[in-house]
């Protein structure tokens, strides 16, 4: 068992930096961990025991030091606030969320190799993340790995799992990839799942299904007007014929009243 050092007066989230300040070289890297967030926002909206973050720093006290951070493109952290005490999160720090590690952490390879494979994934084990999620679709073959693999944490070590999407019970959701239009592109993206591998929709497709709901409801509506015009319609030729008939019947003497 390692000894891990004993720190103490540790320092606030606010006098850390928030990130690396390293910067993305491919728009995925921002796009991708935002959606899965976007989506958990819609799928989780009820509850206030979550919080993912997007390329932010890490603080733990597993490493060489409390102020030398990790930061992954994504991870999900559950039992914390959604909200730190009612404000934004500018960092995460471990001894700052009663010691709750991230239990899912997201790396997107890009065209400069980041340790995805040897050193990040050194560092999530001995900082006890359950789940290590690395998303390689362009390198893969020259990293000699798959394009998408889920790694689980067994007694300090990363086992790759087999699997996609692949369900992670202990969050109650699966992640995994899926083809769908973005802003219009037809892309490939990360997504979450149900038990049944089904995928979650995106904040587009919510939009746009919740847009054709409202055509539906117009058009439902426009229907109901037409239908009730044509019969008010109907009403009033039936009631200018009855009159007409009246005014007939008078001009032969006939009470148009006394007819029954």
């Amino acid at each position: 068992m390692v000894t891990q050092p004993l720190y103490t007066n540790l320092p606030s989230t606010a006098e850390l930096p928030c990130s690396d300040d390293t910067p993305v070289d491919n728009e995925d890297q921002n796009l991708l961990p935002n959606l899965l967030l976007f989506m958990l926002c819609n799928l989780w909206a009820d509850r206030m025991d979550w919080y993912f973050g997007v390329d932010m720093a890490i603080y733990h006290t597993t490493g060489v030091s409390p102020k030398v951070p990790v930061v992954p493109d994504g991870f999900l952290s559950l039992g914390v606030e959604r909200k730190k005490g009612g404000k934004s999160r500018r960092s995460y720090a471990t001894w700052e969320e009663q010691d709750i590690v991230p239990i899912l952490t997201l790396e997107m390879v890009s065209h400069q190799p980041g340790g995805e494979y040897a050193e990040k994934m050194a560092i999530y084990a001995k900082l006890g993340v359950l789940y290590y999620v690395i998303y390689n679709p362009e390198f893969w073959q020259r990293d000699r790995h798959q394009p998408f693999e889920v790694y689980k944490l067994d007694q300090g070590t990363y086992h790759l799992q087999i699997g996609e999407p692949f369900w992670l019970p202990e969050v109650g959701l699966g992640i995994g990839r899926c083809q769908q239009v973005f802003g219009g592109i037809e892309q490939e993206l990360l997504c979450w799942y149900d038990e049944q591998g089904q995928s979650f929709p995106t904040p587009e497709e919510t939009i746009q299904h919740v847009q054709s709901q409202l055509q539906a409801e117009r058009q439902r509506a426009n229907a109901e007007s037409q239908r009730a015009n044509a019969e008010s319609q109907r009403a009033n030729a039936a009631s200018q014929r009855a009159e007409k008939l009246a005014e007939y019947l008078r001009t032969q003497g006939i009470n148009p009243d006394d007819i029954l």
